[in-house]
């Protein structure tokens, strides 16, 4: 029998597991796209057959991983009008945009380059081959940008407001959409943060390579070519995840406040703290190791900006709500009276705080007749679960500091030309390989259960933005996609598996009119 679950917990469920899963492939698309754009820009510059058999081999694995992505990212835009009907009719007409772009755009530009990337080697000149690269590289970006313009939009909705004749978000500034902060620093730290696995990906490859004895010339001079992209972008990632942290901190109270479970308001210079059991029934922290001041100095750069703590963010949630109901209200008169000034006026005076008075339909139809009771529990909703967020956080920090010290050891090592002597350190950075995944998936909780409640923040509740669908409807489309996906996930790692044992000089053995024969051996 199948466990007792909401359609809401259900939705959540389903899309959680497949955003997830497809995330597992697009950092590594991305990365790798770069890593071919660079080699084969070195095979132009130097006429060396061997930066070409680079670019061939590593293209074949991009190529498996692209098209994993692909499938599983489809399916994550029909859930919008399968499993989230009631968001995509209330802020269709503003995510649809970007979507809608990012697959005229991005999509047809990396679907007609990678065509071009796999079968253009004895069509196109050496230049116009590395131009088509280099346009592939700039698809998978563009796609990534579009993406999280949206995404960003949810955290952080700007350029917009409710129209109470149609009871739907409207478009008001689509610059203010595209240049959103928020969604801005969202990109730039995703995409180095792709840049980081697709680096940690050649390296750790490589150094299986040299830790065999094989293609030792491939292999030297991906790791070096790994080893300097990958240090850039880990530094980048944290400098440009630093921004977001902050940027949380600006928009994203309680996001903020919960990753680092502040309980209690800080009047400035707030400790950060490193280690601790948070207890959310009492709203304290156990068995706590904390650095002075450190909170305070990085998430308001500031020496007496207060970072407000969980229980200064719940009552002013409590004072949200009530206006909230105020908003309701006044929309209730107007969707019977539009032209009655009076609601239309005390309607626009609360209409940020709409989306808190909205909470109150998880506990009463009749929200104009809320009880105190029900207010607090609407405003108790509005602090996601503590412990999830707060040790997601402190995995991908973690993962992003062990990143830097590999990188920045093996690029050392590379620069001295001294890594092949070191096999205890290959054989770490060839287990080290989950790293990237590891932080990349913990940064994707931190962003997506951080926003809880919502599904746009301070707007639309997730509760109600799901499709009034039978919940065993769900639990069998949820089943369907997790073996679905578990057996790409099986084919993905085969063929990986396959590719990477063969090597250079396997793949031309085994297939010499793969996309132009690569030549192998150390050539």
């Amino acid at each position: 029998m199948l466990p007792a679950m909401s359609t809401v917990d259900l939705s959540r469920f389903q899309f959680g597991m497949t955003a997830l899963f497809h995330f597992l492939f697009v950092p590594l698309t991305l990365g790798l796209v770069m890593l071919l754009a660079i080699m084969e820009t070195v095979y132009v510059m130097t006429d060396r057959v061997i930066w070409r058999d680079m670019t061939k081999f590593w293209g074949i694995l991009f190529g498996i991983n692209f098209a994993m992505g692909v499938t599983t990212g489809l399916p994550l835009e029909f859930q919008f009008g399968t499993n989230w009907a009631y968001y995509s009719q209330y802020v269709g007409d503003i995510f649809g945009a970007p979507l809608a772009i990012e697959g005229l755009m991005a999509f047809f530009l990396e679907a007609t380059f990678i065509g071009l990337f796999f079968f253009g080697w004895q069509r196109l000149s050496k230049v116009k081959h590395c131009m088509v690269t280099w346009l592939l590289a700039m698809g998978t970006s563009f796609s990534a940008l579009w993406i999280l313009v949206a995404n960003g939009w949810m955290q952080h909705p700007v350029g917009t407001t409710f129209n109470y004749h149609t009871m739907r978000m409207e478009i008001t500034s689509f610059k203010a959409v595209l240049f959103n902060t928020v969604a801005q620093a969202k990109f730039v730290h995703t995409i180095s943060a792709g840049y980081v696995a697709g680096s940690m990906f050649v390296l750790s490859i490589s150094a299986y390579y040299l830790l065999k004895g094989r293609n030792l010339a491939f292999a030297k001079r991906s790791f070096t070519v790994a080893a300097s992209f990958g240090l850039a972008a880990i530094l980048s990632s944290l400098v440009l995840g630093d921004e977001s942290g902050y940027l949380a901190d600006q928009h994203q109270h309680m996001k903020m406040a919960t990753i680092e479970a502040v309980w209690k308001t800080d009047k400035g210079l707030a400790p950060l703290i490193v280690f601790a059991i948070p207890d959310q029934k009492n709203r304290t922290n156990h068995y706590v190791l904390k650095i002075p001041y450190l909170l305070g100095l990085i998430g308001t750069r500031s020496l007496d900006t207060p970072v407000l703590g969980i229980d200064t963010l719940v009552a002013q949630a409590k004072t949200r709500v009530v206006n909230g109901i105020h908003a309701y209200s006044a929309l209730q008169t107007l969707r019977h009276e539009p032209n009655n000034l009076m609601a239309l006026k005390t309607f626009r005076h609360h209409e940020k705080d709409l989306g808190y008075g909205l909470l109150l339909k998880r506990y009463t139809e009749k929200v104009t007749d809320a009880t105190p009771a029900q207010i607090d529990q609407a405003a108790n909703d509005t602090l996601p679960n503590v412990a999830p967020l707060f040790w997601s956080f402190r995995v991908m920090v973690g993962c992003g500091f062990l990143l830097l010290a590999i990188f920045g050891f093996a690029f050392y090592l590379s620069s001295r030309r001294a890594f092949a002597d070191k096999r205890w350190f290959l054989r770490t950075i060839f287990y080290s390989l989950p790293l990237p995944w590891f932080c990349i998936e913990a940064g994707w909780l931190v962003a997506e259960y951080g926003r809880q409640p919502w599904a746009i923040s301070g707007v639309l509740p997730t509760f109600m933005s799901a499709s009034t669908v039978p919940a065993s409807n769900l639990w069998y489309s949820a089943i369907g996609f997790a073996l679905f996906y578990a057996i790409l996930f099986v084919v993905d790692i085969f063929l990986l598996k396959k590719y990477i044992k063969l090597g250079p000089d396997g793949v031309a053995k085994a297939h010499p009119d793969l996309f132009g024969a690569i030549k192998g051996g150390d050539a």
